[in-house]
């Protein structure tokens, strides 16, 4: 037999962005907690609202599984002594098994004697152990933020307000912080009342009747449905940013979408200062016209019904004024101030106590940027435009609008550059310089943009590593696996002729004048590991498999935009119609790299061949090696391995005819470098050992 089981905690209102982790971490936990109770279950459904965390598990059953299984403890010789007494070891293992030492009885296992016994339990009634696991389970959750209330103990996202215990049609008995568990929920908190769920499959279609939509995806549905429709009737588009829709959704549990304006004289201000306002400050969503041009409305989600949503919308009209009025007063006030005085500023703003202020942060960039542009072969116009660039790349950061809204560094940077008279170029690398933001962004789009980002974020890792700062685990506080992928991207999307070896040379230099706690040569070598794993990331989003993706970075990914391309095609081989044909190409190679490992040296004497296959392999690499070298220099990979593949038939000729390991050793010795010659070719392609057939 089986029932199901409800489980809901009534709160107080809880931070919309914590709802979604709370509701999750609650379905698991007693999923766990079941599995662990050796309870069976049928299908687990998860419901949340800002006031409440609920978990429905359907087809619970009504009584343990009973247990009966043989289990393995430590071998005779830890088991017993000399007098053949149970060690300590032993009786430990009984008594955690549950087991009496006398039942204790030797195996043999892969000719080794342990001791076994049999673990046996009848299991209980599910309704005697609930209680108990209920409150473990609310007791052990863990929250971003934590509140306490009255005189209790407990930690809890919120103070609790009423329990739901419902096992089939009875309530479970548990109390927690003064709270009795019961049969009765809350709906709406305007709109509706207290109601009885009689059994946990009710729990959905009586909360409806209160007023609230405890589905999370039905709410959602609900909202974008509406948002839709408006859309439709306005013939407007709005945009609905997902981290927006998922804070709404939690902000509500009836949701009914309407629409407010504001006065078209605030559309003066740049339209990301408006959407940010609307956003951050009122969780509005803006409305742009079919060109994506900022309107003077904005749509908004009342948690309740929709009487009088024209008197709602007002009082949304006057507070947004409000917001926006602040947003004018500070866009006005920044551009009385000088971006010399803005620089000035930055000197008393401390980036890193060990690396630090701001000002000494943008010193380096902007050395770090000027030997870039040297590097990539900048002409003098792009030249002057980044080192102008990198010298105001962080001004903005010292204005009131960013200190109000710090995600429109850069925007407000280039808005208020351009004001100031500087070139377009230079301000659209400000904002640029910040790109990508974020998984997903867009990489600059100018070379200024591109060479300033470059500098800032290899400027932000080489410091952090510097002084001992390394992502290790989830552990990221400098967002420096962000950083890292960013420059990959840059540097691919630019097609830049820049290997990473030499970018972390220029960065480390640069460090370097202010003094290096750790050797150059380990921050170096930490780099490489750490963006070994950002260029793997990168292949792997593009669906090469991951033996060509091991393969191809094992002979060095230095050059990103040849190390894409020497996956693309070798996957490309790998997988096509001629794969079969291309694996015995694989093969020969690996026949010559397997011995190639033996050579002393790659110099040649070719007046000690001995036999025609030799010379006729020799002969063949000499006159593919410049084709091959060329072509992978100039980015052509699918020429490079096809002149490589062509060396398969003197391969394979010279080792059916040829005694590699030959006795006379300068024979042995010549025989060994020619194959390391042609290995030495072969693993600038990908180290073909890693290919998986």
């Amino acid at each position: 037999m089986a029932k199901d089981l409800l489980f809901e905690i009534g709160l107080e209102e809880v931070p919309a962005r914590f709802v979604r982790a709370a509701v999750n971490q609650l379905k698991d936990k007693l999923s766990k907690w079941l599995d662990d109770s050796r309870i069976a279950y049928g299908k687990v459904e998860a419901y949340a609202t800002p006031r409440r965390l609920a978990v429905l598990v359907s087809e619970v059953a009504e009584k343990q599984s009973d247990v009966n299984e043989e289990v393995k403890g430590p071998s005779r010789k830890i088991a017993q002594n000399e007098q053949g007494e149970w060690s300590k070891a032993a009786l430990g293992f009984a008594r955690s098994q549950g087991i009496e030492p006398e039942q204790l009885y030797f195996k043999e296992l892969a000719g080794v004697e342990y001791v076994y016994g049999n673990k046996s339990s009848v299991g209980v009634d599910t309704a005697s152990v609930l209680s108990e696991g209920l409150v473990g389970i609310i007791t052990s959750m863990t929250f971003p933020k934590n509140m306490r209330w009255g005189s209790y103990d407990l930690k809890f996202v919120r103070p609790i307000k009423w329990l739901i215990a419902l096992f089939g049609t009875d309530i479970v008995p548990l109390e927690i912080t003064g709270v009795q568990s019961s049969n009765v929920t809350r709906g709406h908190r305007f709109l509706g009342s207290e109601t009885t769920i009689a059994k946990p499959a009710d729990y959905v279609e009586a909360l409806r009747a209160q007023h609230v939509i405890a589905d999370i995806a039905e709410r959602e549905a609900e909202i974008v449905r509406q948002i839709e429709e408006l859309a439709k009737e306005k013939d407007w588009e709005i945009a609905v940013k997902e981290d927006l829709l998922e804070e709404v959704l939690f902000l509500v549990e009836t949701p009914s979408v309407l629409f407010g304006t504001f006065d078209p004289s605030f559309l003066n201000i740049p339209q990301e200062v408006l959407i940010t306002s609307m956003r951050e400050h009122q969780r509005y969503f803006p409305v742009l016209d079919k060109e994506g041009k900022l309107l003077p409305f904005f749509v908004t989600v009342r948690n309740g019904d929709r009487t009088s949503l024209d008197v709602v919308a007002k009082g949304n009209e006057k507070v947004l004024r409000a917001r926006l009025s602040d947003a004018k007063f500070f866009y006005a006030e920044d551009q009385k101030l000088a971006i010399a005085d803005a620089l000035a500023k930055l000197e008393t703003i401390v980036y890193q106590e060990e690396l630090g202020s701001v000002a000494d942060k943008v010193r380096r960039i902007r050395a770090i940027a000027d030997k870039l542009a040297s590097h990539v072969g900048a002409d003098a116009t792009a030249t002057g435009d980044i080192s102008r660039a990198a010298d105001i790349s962080k001004f903005d950061l010292v204005t009131q609008m960013v200190g109000e809204f710090p995600e429109l560094q850069g925007i407000m940077g280039e808005d208020y550059a351009r004001k100031a008279g500087e070139r377009e170029e230079v301000a659209k690398a400000i904002n640029e310089h910040y790109q990508p933001r974020f998984a997903g962004d867009r990489a600059p789009a100018t070379l200024p943009g591109a060479i300033v980002s470059l500098s800032d974020k290899i400027d932000t890792i080489v410091g952090c590593f510097s002084i001992g700062i390394i992502p290790t685990g989830s552990q990221d506080p400098y967002a420096l696996r962000r950083q890292a992928a960013g420059i990959v991207q840059t540097v691919l999307a630019q097609s830049l002729p820049l290997a990473l070896g030499d970018l972390f040379d220029i960065a480390i230099s640069v460090h370097e004048q202010r003094g290096l706690k750790r050797s150059a040569a380990d921050i170096r070598k930490e780099l490489y590991d750490f963006f070994s794993l950002r260029v793997k990331n990168v292949l792997t989003e593009q669906g090469v498999r991951y033996d060509v993706v091991d393969a191809v970075m094992a002979a060095g990914f230095d050059d990103l935009k040849l190390t894409v391309e020497r996956a693309a095609v070798l996957a490309a081989r790998a997988a096509g119609e001629a794969k079969d044909e291309f694996k015995l190409v694989v093969d020969a190679w690996s026949r010559v790299n397997n011995l190639a490992a033996k050579a002393e040296t790659s110099e040649v004497n070719e007046t000690l061949f001995v036999e025609a296959a030799e010379r006729s392999l020799h002969d063949a690499w000499k006159s593919v090696h410049p084709e091959y070298s060329e072509q992978l220099a100039n980015g052509n990979v699918a020429g490079a391995l096809e002149s490589l593949a062509s060396l398969k038939a003197p391969i394979t000729g010279y080792f059916d005819s040829v005694m590699v390991m030959a006795e006379q050793e300068e024979v042995r010795r010549n025989r060994l470098a020619t194959l390391a010659s042609i290995s030495a070719d072969i693993v600038k392609l990908a180290d073909v050992s890693k290919l998986v057939w």
